[in-house]
This record gives structure tokens, C-alpha cells and sequence, in this order.
């Protein structure tokens, strides 16, 4: 509560030259991560250092591309290394001892208890896609340390993106910033929204959801609908009211985030629902695996085997388990019928200038809603085995049984409900708190109540505060 307003006014009112500005974003967003656990500031500084001097070293060995190939792969592999350590080295280990027990050997290894950093996943992205788009030439390196690790480390997106581009958050990074009133104004209301949407549906969903699968034994199978269809609101407004918070606290400090979610929940097809969902990360393995493995540019079967590899890397990155590498395959399986018949590709958004949709639109928004909203089961899932009871209980006779149904769950539902409606309304817009054009809210004062009422509606309705999902990946 402290920390945000004293960053912000020492930004604008005392540390007014850029290179002062970008000593205070770098010291605030050390001291914001190393709150959690200091000791893995040092991992953030090797990743920072690493990719800063390879972008120098790829400068310095121009028109020598064997030596600036071998520095840009030396990086990769040292911050894949770092990641790959923390995050996978244990599922790893356990998957190989589990492959040798079927060959009746018993491996007798130490057992390392690795704590996952937090973010990890996110800054290592983002350091890497700098590195690759020097060596690409598609970005000039920096000089500026200062800057560019403000640019790995900056605060709002740092634990949980969206993962920035180079391209996009370091030269913002290298230019003076003014205050505008208008933007900063906008930034709170999205931060705003983000609020309500972890704290009162989020969180809210999350309580009913962790209780329906602990107890799934006793659950009925419209019980465990249910959970199915609250983790799927759950995992929605807890990533991106994240992601909304993160970008409109960026624009209190004059920086632009990429939009990281776009109604993705009113998709046509599986197709669009990643171009909505996720869409930094999405961008990010098109980019850098999609593309180098060829992409569309080759035979359909091709195409295929490229989006199935893209899909099962995503869902690895998700987390290290094989429900996430199993999600990410269902996913990519989603996306072959897509491929060989040559889908639509939808450029704009659903029922694009008309209040509601044409028949067939809202059929396939319904059936694309159903399958992701199954995918999201495995990804909930702790493991392999839990999903399969989980699925073998929802599709019993008990789904019409509306026993054991309760008012926090129909509460839930209407939430939800009314988030949906929201959010229709303003699918045309960045956030659905962009009432501009409204008569309704002409007025300061119309304007003002409204946001006064949520912020009652979150002091009244929010529970326990979960921990956001996207802080373990």
C-alpha cells in the first residue's frame, strides 16, 4: 500500500532527470522482488549481465558470424540453464526415475528441495528475446545498463508479465518521459478493474473451486461442472486482472505495456482464442520456435507437427508437470482440423459493430468456450491421475443431481455472469472501465460513483487474497 505511492511521487517530483528516473524504477523493482526472498536477486542480476554484454559482444564481432552465433547460443543456454534448474530439475529427475523403475531399476538419488523463484519464467523470456532479436538484427543493443536492466527487472510486470519485447519497453526506457494526467488517470481505472477481478471473482471463484476438488469424492458431477466452469473464470480474472494492474500501474510511470489479453472467452475458434489469450507469451514462441521451425512456410503435416511442438513447450513453460505438457498437447491437437481445413483467421472481434451475435457466431463462441473450458480441468489437475477421476466423475449420472449445490457457488455463477455481460459491452475496448461515449457517465460526478462502488464492492465481497496462479510459472 506504501510502496507504489512513495515510488511514484519520488518518480515525478525529485528523481526528475531520465537517468535518475531509471536508477529509482531500478532500485524500487529490486527491492519489490527481493522483498520475497533476496537471495535470488543474484539470478536476476546474471540474467540481466549475461544478456546486456551479449548484445555488446554481437556488436563487436560484427561480420565474424560464427563468433556472434557462439555468443548468443552461450546465453541461451545459460539462461535456459538457470531456468531449467530451478524450475525442472526435479520433474525431470523424477520422470527419469520413474521411466527406470519400469526396467526394475531404483535410483538412489539425493533429493533437492529447489525453490521456484518467482517470475523466473517471465524475465528469462524477456532477456532472451533481446539477445535473439541483436543477433537477428532486429534490434540495435544498448549501451545504457541502467535502462536496459530496468528493462528486465521493471516493477508492474516483473512476476507475472506481460512479457515485453525489446523492441517495445527499452526504447520507452531510453527516452524522457512527461506526466500525463489523462493516461495516469486511465492507468488507475484499469488497475482498478484488475482489483475487482482478482479480488472479488478470482479469489471468490477460487475458494468454491479449491474446496469442490478436495472434496471430489463426495462431489456430484454437476458439482465438479461447476468447479470446472469457476477455474475457468478463476484463471481468467486472476491473470488478467494481473495483467491489468501491471499495465496501468506502468502508465502511472509513462510507460505503454503490451495488451496481454483481449476477451478471449468470445472466440470463434481455438485459433483465436490464443490470439486473445496469453498474447505475449503466444507472440513470443511464434517469434522465437514457431518461425525458426519453419511456421506455415512448409507442407500442412509440416505446419502441424510445428504447432504441436509449440504447444507442448508452452504448456511446459505453464509449469513442470505433465498435466501442463498434456495441456498444452490437447491444445495444439485443437489446433490440427483448424490447420488442414484452413479456418478462418478473425481479425476483429465477435458481432463487430452489433449489440449480440449472429446464430452461428454464438455457436461457435459456445463450443470454443467448452473445449477450453475442458482443456482448463488438466491444467487444474495436480496430476495425471486426478484429472481422469476428476473426468470420470463429472460425466456420471450425478451431473443432473443438483444435491449439495450451495448459495456461494450460484453467487459465483452470477459474477461471472455479469463479468461476461461487462466485458461484451466493451470488447471493443483495452478495458471494460473505458466508459468514455457512455451518456450515462458523462459527468465527473457519474464517473466517480462508479468507481466508488466497486471499490465498496471489493471491501465488502473480498475474502481470503490467494496468491496469484501465473506468480508459480
Amino acid at each position: 500500500m506504501i510502496f507504489l505511492p512513495v515510488v511514484f511521487l519520488l518518480y515525478w517530483f525529485v528523481f526528475k532527470p531520465l537517468k535518475w528516473q531509471n536508477v529509482l524504477l531500478l532500485v524500487a523493482s529490486y527491492v519489490f522482488y527481493g522483498w520475497w526472498d533476496w537471495r535470488f536477486l543474484l539470478l536476476i542480476v546474471i540474467t540481466s549481465l549475461s544478456s546486456f554484454c551479449s548484445g555488446l559482444l554481437i556488436e563487436r564481432y560484427e561480420g565474424r558470424r560464427g563468433l556472434q552465433r557462439t555468443v548468443s547460443a552461450a546465453n541461451i543456454v545459460l539462461n535456459l540453464g538457470i531456468l531449467g534448474t530451478f524450475k525442472y530439475f526435479n520433474f525431470f529427475k523424477d520422470s527419469l526415475a520413474s521411466l527406470l523403475a519400469l526396467a526394475g531399476i531404483t535410483p538412489d538419488w539425493p533429493t533437492m528441495n529447489i525453490i521456484l523463484p518467482v517470475g523466473i519464467s517471465f524475465y528469462t523470456f524477456q532477456a532472451l528475446s533481446y539477445s535473439i532479436d541483436v543477433y537477428s538484427k532486429k534490434f540495435k543493443p544498448t549501451r545504457d545498463i541502467v535502462a536496459f536492466f530496468s528493462f528486465i527487472s521493471f516493477f508492474p510486470q516483473l512476476v507475472a508479465g506481460p512479457i515485453e519485447r525489446a523492441s517495445n519497453l527499452l526504447p520507452q526506457m531510453l527516452r524522457e518521459r512527461s506526466f500525463d494526467y489523462g493516461i495516469a488517470v486511465d492507468g488507475m481505472r484499469q488497475m482498478l478493474w484488475g482489483f475487482f477481478k482478482k479480488l472479488i471473482i478470482a479469489d471468490g471463484c477460487a475458494e468454491v473451486v479449491n474446496q469442490l476438488w478436495a472434496n471430489m469424492e463426495s462431489s456430484t458431477g454437476l458439482m465438479l461442472l461447476i468447479a470446472s466452469l469457476l477455474f475457468t473464470f478463476q484463471i481468467y480474472t486472476d491473470f488478467s486482472g494481473y495483467s491489468d494492474i501491471a499495465i496501468g500501474c506502468a502508465k502511472l510511470f509513462g510507460f505503454r505495456l503490451t495488451t496481454n489479453f483481449r476477451v478471449p472467452y468470445f472466440s470463434r475458434n481455438v485459433r483465436e482464442f490464443w490470439r486473445r489469450w496469453h498474447i505475449t507469451l503466444n507472440a513470443w514462441f511464434t517469434q522465437y520456435v514457431y518461425f525458426p521451425l519453419g511456421g506455415s512456410r512448409c507442407s500442412k503435416w509440416r505446419t502441424v507437427l510445428n504447432t504441436v511442438i509449440v504447444f507442448a513447450l508452452s504448456g511446459l513453460w505453464h509449469g513442470a508437470d505433465w498435466t501442463f505438457v498434456l495441456w498444452g498437447l490437447y491444445l495444439g491437437l485443437l489446433f490440427i482440423p483448424l490447420i488442414l481445413f484452413k479456418s478462418r483467421r478473425y481479425k476483429d472481434t465477435a458481432a463487430h459493430g452489433r449489440l449480440l451475435p449472429t446464430g452461428s457466431e454464438f455457436l461457435s463462441i459456445l463450443v470454443t468456450f467448452l473445449l477450453i473450458n475442458f482443456g482448463w480441468v488438466l491444467f487444474r489437475a495436480p496430476n495425471v491421475a486426478a484429472f481422469a477421476d476428476f473426468t470420470a466423475r463429472l460425466f456420471s449420472p450425478s451431473l443432473f443431481n443438483p444435491h449439495g449445490l450451495t448459495m456461494k457457488m450460484a453467487t459465483m455463477l452470477l459474477w461471472c455472469g455479469g463479468l461476461l455481460l461487462a466485458e461484451w459491452l466493451q470488447r471493443e475496448r483495452q478495458h471494460v472501465l473505458q466508459i468514455d461515449g457512455y451518456a450515462i457517465f458523462s459527468t465527473r460526478p457519474a464517473r466517480l460513483a462508479l468507481y466508488a462502488l466497486l471499490v465498496a464492492l471489493i471491501f465488502y465481497f473480498a475474502g481470503e487474497v490467494q496468491t496469484f496462479i501465473y506468480f508459480q510459472f
